[in-house]
C-alpha cells in the first residue's frame, strides 16, 4: 500500500468524524422527502462532518455533498428511496435516505428527461459501485482545515478538484457530474458564441456549450444550475399558511437581535 493511501484513509477515518461548527439550518423532514424525491434528482446535503467544513468554505456554499437518487419510495409498503453517493471511507455505494437524516438537504432536478434518459443516468452510476473515493482529494482538503487559510475566491474551485483524476476513482460531485455528461445534459457548460454561416440569417449568433471537466464541478453547481429545478418538499405537499400554528411568545433569537 502506497504512502499516499495510507495517508489519506487516515485522514479521510478523522475528516467524516462530527465536526464542532454550529448546525445553523433546520434538518429535512425525512418523510415529507421520501414522497417527493425522484429518481435522476440530485440531492445536496448540508453535512456535519469536518470534510464538510472544508467544502463549503472552498464552494462558498451550504453544500458539501451530492447524491443521485436510483429509485424512490413510490407506493410500496417499506420501500425506501436509495441512492449512490462517493464516500470517502467506503467509495462509491448504494445508501438509504434514512443516511441523511438530520441533516439539511435540497433536491435538484433535472428538466426533460424522459424515462429512457433517466435510466441511463442512473445506469452510469450504478456501473461505479464499488469504486474508491479519489484519496488524493482527501489530503487536498484537509489542508483547508486547521486553520482555514485565506484562500482567494478564484482559486477554491481548482483547490477542490486537485484529486488523482483516475477513472476508477471518484468524489461525490464528479461522479454525479459525469452520470449526467454521459447523456450529454448540461450542468454548468462553458459558453462561447459564433456567427451563424447562414445566407438567410446574417449576423445571427448562436450560442455553442463546451463540456466543463468534470472534476471542476461541486456539490454547489447543481444548485446554482439553470438547467436544474429546484423542488421544495415542502411545498410540493400542498403548503397552506393558514393551516400554521403560530406562537404568540416572542422567540430567544429575536430578544437578543440587535435594535
Amino acid at each position: 500500500m502506497s504512502l499516499l493511501v495510507s495517508l489519506g484513509r487516515l485522514l479521510a477515518g478523522y475528516l467524516t468524524g462530527p465536526s464542532r461548527a454550529p448546525y445553523a439550518n433546520v434538518p429535512t423532514d425525512p418523510e415529507i422527502l421520501a414522497r417527493v424525491i425522484r429518481p435522476g434528482d440530485v440531492l445536496l446535503v448540508d453535512g456535519k462532518q469536518r470534510i464538510s467544513t472544508a467544502i463549503k468554505y472552498l464552494t462558498q456554499s451550504t453544500w458539501s455533498h451530492a447524491a443521485l437518487c436510483i429509485d424512490s419510495a413510490g407506493e410500496e409498503a417499506n420501500h425506501a428511496s436509495r441512492f449512490v453517493e462517493a464516500d470517502a471511507i467506503e467509495g462509491v455505494r448504494i445508501v438509504p435516505l434514512s443516511e441523511f437524516a438530520g441533516l439539511h438537504t435540497r433536491i435538484c432536478r433535472p428538466v426533460g428527461l424522459d424515462e429512457g434518459d433517466i435510466r441511463a443516468v442512473v445506469d452510469f452510476a450504478l456501473a461505479h459501485v464499488g469504486d474508491e473515493y479519489d484519496l488524493a482529494n482527501v489530503i487536498d482538503l484537509a489542508r483547508y482545515l486547521c486553520p482555514t487559510p485565506p484562500v482567494p475566491s478564484g482559486w477554491r474551485r481548482r483547490m477542490i478538484a486537485l484529486g488523482s483524476g483516475e477513472p476508477t476513482k471518484a468524489i461525490c460531485s464528479t461522479l454525479v457530474a459525469k452520470a449526467f455528461q454521459s447523456i450529454r445534459y448540461p450542468i454548468l457548460p462553458e459558453i462561447t458564441r459564433e456567427l451563424i454561416d447562414d445566407p438567410d440569417c446574417r449576423g445571427c449568433i448562436r450560442d455553442i456549450l463546451h463540456i466543463r471537466h468534470h472534476s471542476l464541478f461541486t456539490p454547489r453547481d447543481f444548485d446554482v444550475s439553470p438547467y436544474f429545478r429546484i423542488v421544495k418538499p415542502t411545498l410540493e405537499n400542498g403548503f397552506d399558511h393558514r393551516e400554521l400554528n403560530w406562537s404568540d411568545t416572542v422567540s430567544s433569537a429575536e430578544r437578543l437581535a440587535p435594535v
